[in-house]
């Protein structure tokens, strides 16, 4: 690639790709994990020959815990209902289940689109949409403006594989966003659904 391209290559939403064929985010959430890692990326490249890049992370020498701390899990079960929107079938199916697991009732939707015809048809209360950030048609902070401009009351919290730093740096999230990266356990799914369904909440 040109070194007009290398200057910009792990910044977020930058791609040589046409229209509709790449995100922008892949090295970006690389760059993004090697740094919060303490490494870093080196990145050479020469046209006509090809392009490598090497990760460089910190040796660590201290023994690593065999069994990692686990997030709580809430203390008592929900019973809210969440709006799921999340485009891959297998893990809108996993998230589901996690959700069901712990006492929600779970509308689901493949796309936007489909999110706000489930709204719009669902008669009962919708607690909280737990959207994807990259959805077909309308972007999951796109949808989320769209129901709160009918259900004033709803709490949201997204998701998604790329690193909130990468999508809060170049504006698709606001800061300080409800968030939760992809992939998560059960117990965090859990807590993380808790917490935000909790904010603001009388005690």
């Amino acid at each position: 690639m040109s070194a007009e391209t290398m200057s910009h290559v792990f910044e977020p939403f930058f791609t040589t790709k046409e229209a509709g064929k790449g995100t922008g985010l892949g090295l970006a959430t690389v760059y993004g994990i090697v740094k919060q890692s303490g490494g870093y990326v080196w990145c050479y490249s020469e046209r006509g020959a090809g392009t490598t890049f090497k990760v460089y992370l910190p040796r660590v020498d201290a023994p690593v815990d065999q069994f990692p701390a686990r997030a709580p899990l809430p203390r008592t079960p929900g019973s809210e209902t969440i709006l799921l929107v999340e485009d891959e079938a297998p893990l809108r199916a996993l998230t589901r289940r996690l959700l069901e697991r712990h006492g929600y009732t779970v509308l689901e939707a493949g796309s936007a689109d489909a999110a706000l015809a489930i709204a719009r048809e669902h008669v009962g209360p919708i607690h909280l949409l737990l959207a994807d950030v990259v959805l077909p048609g309308a972007s999951g902070p796109t949808l989320a403006g769209e129901l709160l401009s009918r259900r004033a009351d709803l709490k949201v919290l997204f998701m998604s594989g790329y690193t909130e730093d990468a999508i809060v740096h170049r504006g698709v999230l606001a800061p300080n966003t409800a968030f939760i990266n992809k992939p998560f356990s059960g117990e965090n799914l859990a807590a993380k659904v808790r917490d935000v369904l909790d904010q603001g909440r009388q005690t």
